[in-house]
């Protein structure tokens, strides 16, 4: 069996030699270098053309999303996974739209970083169940969006605001009060205002009524 080629990527030394102690004890993956930035990355892929590139976010000179997308364009076969500290909406879903095969946080066991490796490395994707999750999010807003730009009227959407426009999304989802409040940092006092601000503005009978207009 042929080994993975890995390039580690962080500015970090002890991330990375930690990560390449990590690896080294695997049969099936050789580290063939290391690099602390974008640009070395880059210039690192170009000479060593590995399986996959382990990219940090947050580095010096160029960031891993700026990395990924000229990995992505340029060395297709070369396979993007994300290693980062930040469980971020804007992060996570800016690194998918920019490349990436697959997303771990820095607490991520070696179990899961081993079944990442070989996941990506074989041209599928790997996301972990709460990155799943925003990813899926951001598709369901966008899906939205889109519906609703396309409705003649804007649709029950055009007539509230935002932030109702997101408590309704985890209405349509099952989620009660006290859980949207909880997902959203928010009192449950401020969701049941919202709630009843949606329906007064839509004249929905009850909660079942507005979620039946939002679907429509």
């Amino acid at each position: 069996m042929e080994k993975i080629k890995v390039l580690l990527t962080d500015d970090h030394d002890v991330v990375r030699k930690g990560m390449k102690m990590l690896l080294e004890d695997e049969e099936t993956i050789e580290v063939v270098g290391e690099a602390s930035d974008g640009l070395e990355a880059i210039d690192k892929i170009a000479q060593l053309l590995p399986d996959v590139v382990i990219l940090d976010l947050t580095m010096p000179k160029m960031s891993g999303i700026e990395a990924a997308k000229i990995v992505s364009e340029n060395y297709p076969d070369v396979k993007i996974l994300i290693f980062s500290m930040h469980n971020n909406r804007d992060y996570i879903v800016s690194s998918v739209e920019n490349g990436a095969n697959g997303y771990l946080l820095k607490d991520t066991g070696k179990e899961e970083i081993m079944k990442a490796l070989h996941t990506v490395s074989e041209g599928r994707k790997y996301f972990p169940p709460d990155i799943s999750e925003v990813i899926i999010d951001e598709l369901l807003a966008k899906n939205q969006a889109q519906k609703t730009a396309a409705s003649p009227t804007g649709g029950i959407y055009a007539k509230i605001t935002p932030k109702e426009q997101q408590i309704l999304d985890l209405i349509i989802q099952g989620l009660n009060s006290r859980e949207i409040a909880d997902k959203l940092f928010l009192s449950i006092r401020t969701v049941d205002n919202h709630r009843a601000n949606m329906m007064k503005k839509t004249k929905a009978k009850n909660t079942a009524d507005l979620v039946k207009m939002a679907i429509q």
